[in-house]
């Protein structure tokens, strides 16, 4: 859209309106309550030039920097506004100023956030000290907005009238109070630092030239050498770790510090209280989940201790104290022992086909992994994919830039029409991130289904409901019915050898209909599903010890494979000390983002996904569900994920699943088959379940 001049008409527009006084470059606080109605017309302009700036990118015209002033001189309106005292006068409405004053800060709110996604997108695609100083400036900023806004909406929240207001009201001037960030600017911008070191640090580690991923994380996955598994495995902590303690150690002060700040005692109370809202008993909830699901979980270790200690001698002395050395899973953390199904593969001589040799053999790319998880969400009723999406992601590793591999999905907080949505991870052809892409997925159509919601109830109604959601998917995705009917092991849609590809296509279907098979299926499922649960647990544990000064920083790594062997029994193949600080290399750990979410939600997906397949009629053992193109299905999920967290998530899950209560029951009915043989299996090996006698490999 250009004029007669080749001039860009959004420029013309912000010329005519800073020569109409409708943009200014400063405005004095004192008249911060004068510009109210500027802010309204900032942001009706603003949207126009989003608008224009969208119909030229797509005219393939390149946009000028025009919306970044002007979107910067909103920001500077945001900060007056939240600066400025709050003053009820007698004769005002209450209602009529809370009201106008939310509209405001809703605005405002959406735009910090929508400015430091994009700092923090941008740093995080490629890794430089510039976008790095963007970063911190744009969260030192965001802190700083969020805690004047805490303070506002707190004077509302503390006032006599407050209980005359709307539920929704109500809800989100609570949530607004919200705040942790240090109120010291020097400590806030400290923290930010800190934590960029700290995710640098992890992010740019290499072993001999290796990065974590892919190369480090094949060499777990597949290599079937004790010793090559222990160069990966200590050569990651050594490299990451050690690097990052101190500074660790920096940022729980720092986060303690704006806990207090906020009137918690402590980083781990706030923590729990903003990922949980209204949920006090969160800690009793989750080991009272955890003490269900253990028995499970023992069986399947034993069963695993008794296979592996037949190929790894060299470690006997921890396999016969009951416990299982770390290096040995497949798996960097021993979050997923998936990769090492080959060995310890139920019934070994029924014939299975890799599916990752197949995707392979029929040409898979990224991008079809992306349509096809796409196609999945379509197929029930979501939200297709953005152009903005699709043209944006950062689906593979780039080449020539640094940046943080570790999958994830982001939400830039824009206003319809406009859909800015975006997926960023290092994908490679396989059945490990077709499932994540699943499960990165699921975080975009919940990010859809409550962007019309005002800012503060853009999120999951709880931080492990966002987590299920994709995972809820994948279920469905990886059962025999769903497989079957995409064809990906479809002979008439295959390149090359038909013959081979019928045969084995043929294989799949018997070792899913037969118990054998159905073993087979279920265990390597456990695998990742039950193997996860008791590392989701600790990670936090860990951590809530940490902030409430539980746990002394010169405990850290002692106390970290306590809990370790506590809950996973595993051991460190190579004694460990305070020289050492293995919690760092886990990506959560420096990134310090919430674990607890995950252990909930690999649980509450069940639940989910049980809900949604008696929404599409399923019959039969719940593992055989798949619920795809099911509208019925995906309307019970859409009813929840609309509501954001505009309203407790007891309330929110019982849209779909009917019960306001995370149960166990719906997991334990899909291993309920396993969990039978594993006892069988267990008692016929003579393998001892448990690992009481187990000790961590400490260098006391």
């Amino acid at each position: 859209m250009l004029n007669a001049e080749g001039v860009t008409l959004k420029t013309v527009i912000f010329v005519i309106l800073i020569s109409q006084g409708l943009i200014c470059q400063e405005v004095d606080s004192k008249h911060a309550r004068a510009v109210v109605k500027e802010l309204g017309q900032l942001k009706k302009y603003i949207e126009e030039l989003e608008f224009i700036e969208q119909e030229e990118l797509q005219q393939g015209f390149a946009g000028s920097n025009t919306p970044a002033v002007a979107e910067e001189t909103i920001l500077q309106t945001c900060d007056l506004l939240i600066r400025d005292e709050i003053k009820i006068n007698k004769d005002d409405s209450f209602e009529d100023l809370v009201k106008a004053d939310l509209t405001n800060w809703d605005e405002c709110y959406r735009r910090w956030s929508a400015r430091t996604a994009n700092a923090e997108w941008n740093f995080e695609t490629n890794m430089t000290d510039a976008n790095e100083a963007v970063l911190t400036d744009a969260t030192v900023g965001m802190s700083k907005w969020a805690t004047d806004l805490a303070t506002n909406a707190k004077l509302y929240c503390n006032h006599p009238l407050y209980d005359t207001l709307s539920y929704d009201v109500k809800r989100q001037l609570r949530l607004m109070a919200f705040g942790t960030s240090p109120k010291e600017k020097s400590d806030a911008e400290a923290l930010i630092k800190v934590q960029s070191k700290m995710q640098n640090t992890y992010s740019s580690a290499t072993v001999v030239g290796y990065h974590l991923e892919p190369d480090l994380t094949k060499i777990m996955a597949t290599s079937r050498n004790g010793d090559v598994l222990l160069g990966a495995w200590l050569g990651w902590r050594n490299a990451t770790g050690p690097n990052m303690r101190e500074d660790y150690s920096s940022m729980v002060r720092l986060l303690n510090q704006g806990a207090v700040d906020n009137g918690f005692d402590n980083y781990a109370t706030a923590w729990m209280s903003s990922q949980f809202d209204e949920t006090d008993n969160i800690e009793e909830m989750a080991e009272q989940l955890w003490q269900e699901i253990r028995p499970l979980y023992e069986e399947l270790h034993a069963y695993l201790r008794t296979r592996l200690a037949n190929i790894y001698p060299d470690y006997d002395d921890i396999f016969e104290q009951g416990g299982i050395p770390a290096h040995l899973s497949g798996n960097m953390w021993a979050q997923d022992w998936s990769n090492i199904y080959d060995l310890v593969k139920p019934y070994k001589d029924v014939d299975e086909p890799d599916l990752d040799e197949e995707m392979t053999a029929q040409e898979y790319t990224v991008d079809r992994m992306f349509n096809m998880a796409e196609d999945f969400y379509t197929s029930i009723g979501f939200f297709p994919m953005s152009d903005t999406f699709k043209s944006r992601s950062m689906k593979v590793r780039p080449e020539n830039l640094d940046v943080v591999c570790h999958a994830a999905a982001f939400d830039f907080y824009s206003k319809k029409p406009a859909k800015d949505f975006r997926i960023k991870m290092c994908t490679e052809v396989n059945m490990e991130y077709f499932e994540t892409i699943h499960h990165e997925m699921g975080h975009i159509e919940y990010f859809m289904a409550y962007q019309d919601q005002p800012t503060a109830f853009r999120t999951g109604a709880n931080s492990a409901f966002h987590e299920a959601v994709g995972d809820t998917i994948s279920l469905s995705v990886m059962s025999k019915k769903h497989l079957e009917t995409v064809g990906l092991l479809d002979a008439d849609n295959n390149k090359g050898d038909n013959t081979k590809k019928t045969s084995a296509y043929n294989r799949l279907m018997k070792l899913l209909d037969d118990d054998e098979g159905e073993i087979n299926f279920l265990l390597k499922r456990a695998l990742f599903k039950i193997g996860f649960i008791p590392f989701g647990y600790m990670i936090d544990k860990w951590r809530w010890g940490v902030f409430r000064g539980e746990i002394k920083e010169e405990n850290y790594n002692q106390r970290w494979w306590d809990l370790r062997l506590q809950y996973q029994g595993v051991v460190a193949p190579v004694t460990r000390s305070e020289d050492d600080f293995d919690p760092g290399a886990k990506f959560h750990i420096p990134s310090n983002s919430p674990y607890i979410c995950y252990f909930i939600s690999f649980i509450v997906q069940f639940q989910f996904y049980e809900a949604m397949c008696d929404a599409s009629g399923h019959t039969g053992p719940l593992h055989t569900c798949d619920f795809y193109k099911s509208k019925e299905a995906g309307s019970k999920l859409m009813d929840m994920l609309k509501l954001g967290m505009s309203k407790p998530w007891p309330e929110a899950m019982e849209r779909l699943t009917g019960s306001r209560e995370i149960s166990t029951g719906s997991i334990m009915r899909y291993f309920s088959k396993l969990h039978k043989w594993l006892k069988i299996e267990n008692r016929r090996n003579g393998a001892e379940v448990g690992w009481n006698n187990a000790q961590i490999n400490w260098d006391f």
